[in-house]
């Protein structure tokens, strides 16, 4: 007898044909919030991103530990963390490029392949006592460069296995996926380096690739269609005339970027906040980057259950003056309970105005265009370590108050920019 029987109904569903459309619907996703769930793919991308990122997570946990153990130094910390990031500055166009021209399910495997060699390659360093600084800033450098490829790849395959009326869902799902995971894995993290030691964490971490590897190998896309292929080089000039050539995604991708250099930096600075302006130590740095990330969950799922129809424009323009707004009362709250309550408006707004900006960059790129306007998108995650530098001197030269509020107020008036200067953003559905 086959064992398919003994598979749940939920598991067994599959499309005719390898077509993307929805599965029979299911009554536990039938709820707006979860109805991108109701694809098998989705499904199967779903489980393999929710292991394979806690364990990504845990690993960053890891590595900054053992980069401490090895220099004792936060400069290194600084350094590490700009190893891994301007990789993603260099080279994501290269990477959407890719996207555009190759199958993104196997790009995808590719890639959290080499993720995999290289957390094995770190585990064994570690547990034959060989590992050095230079290994682990190597490592962050090629991780970098991965998620150059990856991060764009992976947006744009989120067009692939679910239908049109489902992709604001599976972006906003896969954000709240990413906040969850970073709770998750923040926490594992520190408790595993206690129970099997940073080399422990690093193998964990390469297994739980495997996972992602083999959930995306169990999905059913139809074959993509490549039009004529051109060196890449002419792939990103194409891709960036494509986007001159749209006022509206032209404001979308400036609207992720200078956020990101004025507003994100401001994680960086929350020590600072803990110690010296609301005096409760490392616990209380603790409650607040915890804060954040509860926001930062609270605002996915609510993008996740907005219906089609909504104001979407108007309402990612609204989240994300809450983002700036929210960062100028922080910078000025002394009150450590007002301060938890402020950072998690911070989250909220931060990630629904992100998730919001995504979807519509995805939903209004031809899909030849995806993966190239989805690796400009992903500049913003070089633009953090840049707007960190100079959010650290800032601090230093006029007080780490009045540095965030100015950040907060930048955002603010972006966003009002926007929505009074160019109204064909804020009409968008």
């Amino acid at each position: 007898m086959s064992g398919e029987r003994f598979r749940p109904a939920w598991w067994r569903s599959r499309v005719p044909g390898g077509q993307k459309s929805a599965d029979v619907a299911l009554p536990r996703f039938r709820g707006e919030m979860f109805a991108s769930l109701r694809h098998r793919n989705y499904r199967l991308y779903w489980i393999g991103s929710l292991i394979a990122n806690t364990g990504d997570w845990m690993d960053q946990i890891a590595i900054g530990w053992l980069m401490w153990q090895l220099t004792g130094s936060g400069g290194y910390l600084g350094i590490m963390s700009f190893f891994r990031a301007f990789p993603i500055l260099l080279f994501t166009l290269f990477g959407g490029a890719m996207a555009d021209r190759m199958e993104r399910r196997r790009l995808m495997q590719i890639t959290q392949t080499f993720a995999m060699v290289l957390a094995l390659l770190l585990a064994a360093l570690v547990w034959t006592g060989t590992v050095a600084v230079w290994h682990v800033l190597a490592i962050a450098a090629l991780r970098g460069v991965m998620l150059s490829v990856n991060l764009p790849t992976r947006q744009a395959l989120l067009s692939d296995i679910v239908d049109r009326e489902h992709l604001a869902n599976a972006i906003a799902l896969n954000s709240a996926t990413m906040n969850l995971t970073r709770i998750l894995g923040g926490s594992l993290g520190g408790i595993l380096i206690t129970l099997v030691g940073t080399g422990g964490v690093f193998f964990l971490n390469g297994m739980s690739f495997t996972i992602l590897i083999v959930t995306l190998a169990m999905m059913s896309i139809p074959p993509m269609v490549v039009r004529a292929r051109k060196n890449l080089l002419a792939s990103i000039g194409e891709g960036l005339s494509y986007l001159r050539g749209h006022e509206v995604l032209r404001t979308l991708v400036v609207l992720a970027l200078v956020p990101m250099l004025l507003g994100m930096p401001y994680m960086t600075l929350l020590p600072i906040f803990a110690d010296d302006v609301l005096g409760i130590g490392n616990e209380g740095y603790g409650i607040l980057v915890a804060f954040t990330g509860i926001g930062a969950l609270c605002g996915a799922l609510t993008v996740a259950a907005l219906r089609d129809g909504h104001h979407r424009g108007r309402i990612m323009l609204l989240v994300m003056v809450v983002f700036g707004a929210m960062l100028v009362l922080f910078s000025q709250s002394t009150i450590p309970v007002l301060s938890f309550a402020l950072l998690f408006g911070v989250g909220l707004g931060q990630t629904g105005y992100m998730a919001l900006n995504t979807t519509l960059l995805q939903t209004h790129s031809s899909d030849e265009m995806r993966g190239r306007v989805m690796s400009i998108f992903f500049l913003n995650r070089g633009m953090v370590p840049l707007g960190t530098v100079a959010a650290g001197f800032a601090s230093e030269w006029i007080g780490v108050q009045v540095t965030v509020g100015v950040m907060g107020m930048g955002v603010v008036l972006l966003a009002l920019y926007a929505y009074l200067r160019v109204p064909r953003v804020r009409a968008l559905r």
